[in-house]
């Protein structure tokens, strides 16, 4: 891509936090920003285009869901967690095929492509079923292959196919895709079973992704069963000595919470899903004191429902002042971290996340004039508590446009009709 964009309001980070450029000048040369200022530059790009009423920000990184389960949406609502996946869920996930996740997949990604997510981190049964949809799809993924079903029967990889997954697909599509490792919880694992995959995730220098404490009935039984909580479960056998991703923290403890920054995890906020579920909250305001890295996550369509990041954001910045009864419980300009630079820490992409010259060109483009976004007195505030998914017009990862307005140019939305018609047939 060669293209300047035009008196765009864009969102920048410097040393103090984010900074809005009222009218500013965005270039983007090959994959990578190479101009950004209040004036024009000097130098002649291919293409320019006029953003007048528009923001651009930087793409929004998922930490955490399971695409495939797009085909499960809807599926057990109003049961708590552990009767939703045993009684609902799995009982079709059991009949599911690589066709089947792969379809699921790409709804997922064409959810998040239209909703301005640049970046995933997904964890779900078979992923060489569907990895190479998400290279097609230009975004950027970390995925990550668990090794282990939740009961006996469900067709999931093996040990060998999570290392050829990770030789195969760990730095592809230039770096967009990266290969990780999965433990999906504690209550799934056997202590043999942590201690193999925190060994190989090490040797790979790879990260790790696992659920944490989503519930106050997973954090009790591990207690009861090992005499100690899930995060010092995995703790003491080493498996934090990885760059870890650990979605939810729902129910962490003090103790926890030190492990947690010690090691450097980082804690991934489900609003939706945790409530939707009735998991209860995450301690956020005491995670965020401690320095414990937080971004946030949709988790599957199955138990969210949808992909849609800019309602995360918006939970994640309201229901924590309401059960602190604090305003300043959560901050909006908090919240965005987690959805961008944050994300990219824990990806470790380094170059992304942000809005620079020299960094990776992912971004994502908003219609300010729409009414519910009128007047813009505050731009961040306008992002995390009005913007919709739905005012995103373009996404851009790595300098390629995914979405112009309400078109897919990297995902065939009649073919993923034609494929989904063929799987729930099959399915129910």
């Amino acid at each position: 891509m060669d293209i300047l964009f035009e008196h765009a309001a864009i969102l920048t980070r410097n040393d103090q936090g984010w900074q809005v450029l009222p009218d500013a000048w965005l270039g983007i040369r090959g994959d990578r920003i190479a101009y950004l200022d209040n004036l024009p530059p000097q130098d002649e790009y291919a293409v320019r285009k006029n953003l007048v009423g528009h923001a651009i920000l930087p793409g929004l990184f998922n930490l955490h869901s399971h695409t495939p389960m797009a085909l499960l949406r809807g599926l057990g609502s109003n049961l708590p967690l552990d009767r939703w996946l045993f009684e609902k869920i799995q009982p079709v996930e059991y009949k599911m095929t690589a066709a089947d996740e792969s379809v699921g997949a790409r709804i997922s990604m064409m959810e998040m492509i239209a909703g301005g997510v640049v970046s995933f981190s997904d964890m779900y049964m078979a992923p060489a079923h569907y990895a190479e949809e998400v290279v097609q799809s230009g975004m950027r993924a970390n995925i990550a292959t668990p090794t282990r079903a939740v009961v006996d029967g469900i067709r999931v990889s093996s040990v060998p196919d999570a290392l050829a997954f990770f030789d195969r697909y760990h730095q592809a599509a230039n770096g967009r895709i990266c290969a990780d490792f999965a433990l999906h919880a504690e209550y799934t694992s056997t202590i043999p079973e942590v201690e193999q995959i925190t060994e190989i995730c090490l040797e790979r220098g790879a990260i790790l992704q696992l659920h944490l404490s989503e519930t106050i009935k997973e954090h009790t039984a591990c207690k009861q069963r090992h005499g100690k909580t899930p995060a010092k479960f995995f703790y003491d056998l080493g498996t934090f000595d990885n760059p870890t991703i650990a979605a939810h923290c729902v129910v962490v403890e003090p103790e926890d919470i030190e492990i947690l920054f010690e090691k450097r995890v980082t804690a991934v906020h489900n609003p939706s899903s945790n409530m939707k579920l009735g998991s209860g909250f995450m301690p956020l305001a005491q995670l965020r004191q401690r320095g414990v890295n937080l971004a946030l996550g949709t988790d599957g369509s199955a138990s969210n429902n949808n992909q849609n990041f800019f309602e995360e954001m918006h939970l994640a910045a309201l229901i924590h002042c309401g059960y602190r009864n604090d305003p300043l419980a959560v901050m909006a300009e908090e919240v965005l971290t987690m959805a961008t630079l944050n994300g990219a820490i824990a990806q470790r992409r380094p170059d992304c996340g942000a809005i620079a010259v020299g960094n990776q060109a992912d971004l994502a483009i908003i219609d300010l004039d729409k009414p519910h976004l009128m007047p813009n007195h505050d731009l961040i505030s306008l992002l995390v508590y009005s913007a919709q998914a739905s005012d995103v017009v373009m996404t851009i990862v790595a300098g390629e446009l995914l979405y112009d307005h309400g078109e897919f140019l990297t995902i065939d939305r009649d073919r993923v009709q034609a494929d989904l018609k063929k799987s729930l047939a099959r399915l129910f």
